[in-house]
Parts: C-alpha cells; structure tokens; sequence
C-alpha cells in the first residue's frame, strides 16, 4: 500500500518492481502461514511464453502444488521464490532475473535462446487463493522450436494464437484471464 495499491494488471513496472524487491519489502515467513494471511502477499514470477504470434498455454495436472488451480488453463509458468533465493533480494533485479530463469528450467525443457522482461504487474484479490500472491509478469520470447514440460503437473501444453487462446478464456485460471486480456489489448494485435 505504501506505494500505492491496485487492482489487476499494472504496466508501470519502474516504480513498483524495484521497490517490492527492496531486503526491507521482503521476508521469508512459513508457506503455511503466508498461504492465509493476505498481508503476506508472496511474490510469484509469472512468464507468458511467446514463439511468434503464439502463446504456450497448459493445463495444471493433479501434481500440481497449488491445489486450487486444478484442471485449470494457464498461459503463465512461474511460481514461489524459494527461500534459497532469499539472498536475491540483497543482489537487486539481475539476481532475481536468474531466479525466474531456474524456475524455467525446471517447469519446461526448451531449445534455442531465449529472452525474459518484465511486462507488468498483477494484484487481483477476488479468490482466497489470490488474495496471498503477487505476480510479476514477464514475457519470453522463444527463437527455438522445441518446448516441452519439465514437470509432471504440466498437462496439455501446446501454443495457440490469441484467437485460440480467447475460445479457451474462461477454462483458464484467473490470472491467465487477466493476462491474456492485457496482451490482446496490446497495440499490434497484443504479440508484436
């Protein structure tokens, strides 16, 4: 609140971003706790993956952690920093940067290169499960061919043009609907 609440997706990653991963804007607390008490929000890296005029879209498998998301549709990969990142947080935005580059490793194998920025922010308490999580949303643009999921409780993954994408909206969880909603609001038709 200190710098300024909002709901929804927020662009102006400048003056939010650097300061939400200041040492003293952050702690590590005990998931149990921080995944019911909504003034802990917990910062959650979540990366829209673009090949072209496509996004990769999955559905969250019963293996999945978060429980709630179940059998949803997804365009986001991300998930909760760890507290062996918690030195992250002294080293400012490049060091959290590799953070979000591990977790991508971990939940897809994907070739060729690739490159990640932060696109926007996204606070949405309108579910239990969204009132305790922060996202910062990145976009990664793929030069390579092959992704595939590196972790069991991705299902279904596959890209698909925002057309395919919106036929799918409401099957998808609500960050991925609020995501999707930015980027086809996009100038250039949302993937240029």
């Amino acid at each position: 609140d200190e710098i300024g609440s909002f709901q929804g997706i927020q662009t102006d990653v400048g003056r939010y971003v650097p300061r939400i991963l200041q040492t003293q804007n952050t702690r590590f607390v005990p998931r149990s706790k921080a995944e019911i008490d909504p003034s802990l929000k917990q910062i959650i890296p979540y990366v829209l993956i673009q090949k072209g005029d496509t996004l990769l879209h999955y559905v969250r498998g019963k293996q999945s952690g978060e429980k709630r998301l179940v059998a949803m549709g997804s365009i986001g990969i991300g998930g909760h920093i760890n507290h062996r990142d918690e030195t992250l947080f002294d080293a400012g935005l490049e060091f959290y940067q590799e953070a979000v580059q591990r977790e991508l490793h971990e939940e897809l194998r994907m070739d060729g290169r690739f490159e990640t920025e932060i696109v926007a922010l996204l606070n949405d308490d309108s579910s239990p499960v969204n009132q305790v999580h922060l996202g910062i949303v990145h976009l990664c643009r793929l030069t390579g061919e092959n992704v595939s999921k590196g972790e069991a409780c991705i299902t279904d993954l596959r890209f698909l043009t925002l057309p395919e994408l919106l036929e799918r909206r409401e099957h998808m969880e609500t960050w991925s609907r609020l995501c999707l909603d930015f980027v086809a609001g996009r100038p250039g038709q949302g993937l240029d």
